[in-house]
């Protein structure tokens, strides 16, 4: 459906694999195999290209490999790896932990020599644990590590995506998520701010879900 809308890629999400496959909230209960195997079945029946949440990595550097290698098997374009500490948590919550800055680049770094065409997104949760400048100074060390396009999870302002966007070379990818700590914006403000990819990683299930909800109270009432 994503397709026939006339877009130009889709996004599977962790939080989506985790709650249409398990039921389950975005806390890092997926593991590899089944997010290639969701990705599998998706890339069998579309033609444009899928970005794949890659969650940590699912370990450290050489599980970042293996997650490459599998995603690329299953027909994914591109993943993000993010640099919080297994196991993650959505990037719109609390109390989330960050890996190491070198640790992560390293990583990334992994990630990219592993692939053959696979985009690797390098992802940071810095900015609610560290502040911008935190997730600047990380987002800068990704790229230079090799990620094709850098995306910081979670801004809380305009003010804050345009710095980080005039900070941080390559391209961007940004998170539009309902109910999180990012304001609601367009895809064309987005691309005014210095964003190239925006995600609703989330937004049709939570239709999905809605029409559901009005369904069942209607037969259950007539």
């Amino acid at each position: 459906l994503i397709e026939r809308a006339g877009f130009e890629t889709v996004f599977l999400g962790g939080f989506g694999a985790s709650a249409s496959l398990h039921g389950l909230p975005d806390l890092g209960f997926l593991d590899l195999e089944e997010m290639a195997a969701a990705v599998e079945r998706m890339t069998r029946r579309i033609s444009i290209p899928l970005i794949a949440d890659g969650d940590t990595g699912y370990g450290e550097a050489l599980n970042a490999m293996r997650v490459v290698k599998e995603l690329e098997r299953a027909g994914a374009g591109a993943v993000h790896i993010e640099d919080q500490v297994l196991p993650k948590k959505c990037g719109h919550l609390n109390d989330k932990r960050l890996i190491a800055p070198e640790d992560a680049a390293a990583k990334i770094g992994a990630a990219v020599k592993a692939r053959s065409h696979l985009r690797i997104i390098a992802r940071t949760d810095a900015a609610a644990v560290e502040g911008l400048e935190g997730a600047i100074s990380r987002a800068k060390l990704y790229h230079e590590a090799g990620a094709d396009v850098v995306f910081p999870d979670a801004l809380a302002s305009e003010e804050d995506f345009r710095a980080f966007a005039d900070a941080v070379p390559g391209p961007k990818m940004a998170n539009m998520t309902e109910f999180g700590r990012t304001p609601y914006f367009t895809d064309k403000q987005y691309q005014d701010m210095g964003y190239d990819i925006v995600i609703w990683p989330a937004t049709s299930m939570r239709v999905a879900a809605a029409a559901l909800i009005e369904l069942y109270a209607h037969i259950r009432d007539n």
